[in-house]
């Protein structure tokens, strides 16, 4: 046999090298190729719920070592929660040593122990940060709370009372900013650039919150006039031309129902913009620093309501408005799924088959998330949730089915059918958080629903 000439083992070389790097998703985006799936069993590691956990060092090994043993492939580890301080040592963004009342010892990196221990084991670590917010309103605390110079970053928020600061709306925990800013923009771009710099083992990065606070966000000023200039016209009666609230009809939350405006779908269609406009920026910015980062997106399954907090993440060749009347013709445009490497969704309900949706009582059904509402259709059940989001994102990126823990109460069985039904529906699950697997003792659950 012919020894392979330099060319040919240069080649060799380069597939041996690609194919060793465990985890890898190949890179789609705005392409109309379907995308390599990855097969992943991910489990996020929420950062002021497990603050005071992950302050020590064995601590990290020791749980990475039982998630791995469940079935868990991938760690998503959240280091800048909600309040905008991250942990780690940023000299962009404000660090959280302390959180209810603990302040951690320090000595070592958190990021980086989990990079080095999770490697170890054989396991993908990405980065999660919480995008467009910077405070916690249940604590006043937070970027937009401690920074004079960003206070206006903050939503502000059209209620039947009026225009409203989100800070001063305390049934809101996430002090959530306004996407359109070129100065946030441009902040939470740095912050990224910085942190994907910073740690370059890191595996991947998934973002969440990429998004409006809901639809009463944002209607200030600065909004109002980035809007104009996109439909190239003046609002003459801003926000009612967008929507006004009625005086006597009644939605299913009891508040007073909103009447669309003239303008309703154009200012739907922009905010989708504003979003698709940023993740496919952030996607690049970062990618010039890490080429084999897995750039990742966290959002909500309900689709048919998600146009409340501005964001599209079905594929540009799924057309909503064939189905939905809150969508114009080029809502489809701004589309992100071909953007992603990896997409995880929340299917966040109590019911796993489809068949289980007659069960659904809107009256008790506990719906918080943005965006969501108290419908019964089948897609809120995790079953029809991801059937939904594999359809829509028309295979341009591997998609990771979520179940939040908390929500299954005392129902193991519930717990574990939740998790094959992700694993059987989409490309693997994605389990949020650690802290409530510890809390209610359910490792053997979480192995069996990830393995069997």
């Amino acid at each position: 046999m012919n020894k392979p000439t330099l060319p040919v083992l240069v080649l060799l070389l380069a597939l041996f090298s690609m194919c060793g790097r465990p985890n890898t998703v190949s890179s789609t985006a705005g392409s109309t190729q379907k995308q390599t799936t990855q097969k992943r069993n991910l489990l996020y590691f929420d950062a002021t719920a497990n603050f005071k956990r992950f302050a020590y060092q064995d601590s990290i090994k020791y749980y990475l070592a039982k998630s791995k043993d469940a079935g868990v492939t991938d760690v998503i580890v959240d280091v800048k929660p909600i309040t905008g301080e991250v942990l780690y040592p940023s000299k962009i963004a404000p660090v959280m040593n302390e959180w209810s009342g603990f302040t951690k010892p320090g000595g070592f990196d958190l990021l980086t122990v989990f990079i080095e221990e999770a490697h170890k084991l054989g396991m993908t670590v990405h980065a999660s940060t919480n995008t467009f917010v910077a405070g916690h309103n249940y604590f006043d605390r937070g970027v937009v709370y401690n920074d004079p110079t960003k206070k206006h970053w903050q939503s502000l928020n059209y209620l039947p009372k009026g225009m409203t600061p989100i800070t001063q709306i305390k049934t809101k925990y996430s002090a959530m900013t306004n996407p359109a800013l070129p100065e946030v923009r441009q902040y939470e771009l740095s912050v990224l650039k910085e942190l994907i710099t910073m740690y370059p083992k890191l595996d991947g990065i998934v973002l969440d919150r990429v998004r409006y606070d809901g639809i009463e966000a944002d209607f200030s000023e600065a909004s109002r006039k980035m809007f104009e200039q996109y439909i190239g016209q003046k609002v003459t009666n801003f926000p009612a031309d967008i929507y006004t609230y009625s005086t006597t009809a009644k939605n299913k939350d009891g508040k007073p129902e909103r009447v669309r405006g003239p303008l309703f779908n154009q200012w739907i269609e922009w905010r989708a913009k504003v979003i698709h406009d940023f993740i496919y920026e952030a996607r690049a910015e970062l990618k010039k620093i890490n080429p084999n980062l897995i750039f990742g997106d966290y959002t909500g399954s309900w689709y048919p309501t998600y146009y409340e907090v501005g964001v599209n993440w079905a594929s540009k060749e799924y057309d909503p408005s064939e189905k939905f009347d809150w969508a114009s013709k080029n809502y489809k445009n701004f589309g992100y799924a071909e953007a992603l490497d990896l997409y995880t969704t929340g299917s966040y309900y109590f019911e796993v088959e489809k068949k289980e949706a007659k069960n659904i009582d809107p009256n008790t059904v506990n719906r918080t998330e943005a965006g969501q509402d108290k419908g019964t259709d089948d897609w809120y059940t995790v079953e029809g949730s991801a059937e939904m989001a594999m359809k829509i994102t028309k295979g341009k990126v591997p998609v990771y089915a979520g179940i939040y823990v908390e929500q299954y109460e005392d129902d193991r069985e519930q717990f574990v059918k939740a998790l094959k039904m992700c694993r059987a529906k989409s490309d693997g699950a994605m389990v949020f958080d650690i802290v409530h697997v510890i809390n209610k003792g359910w490792w053997n659950e979480l192995k069996r629903g990830l393995t069997e």
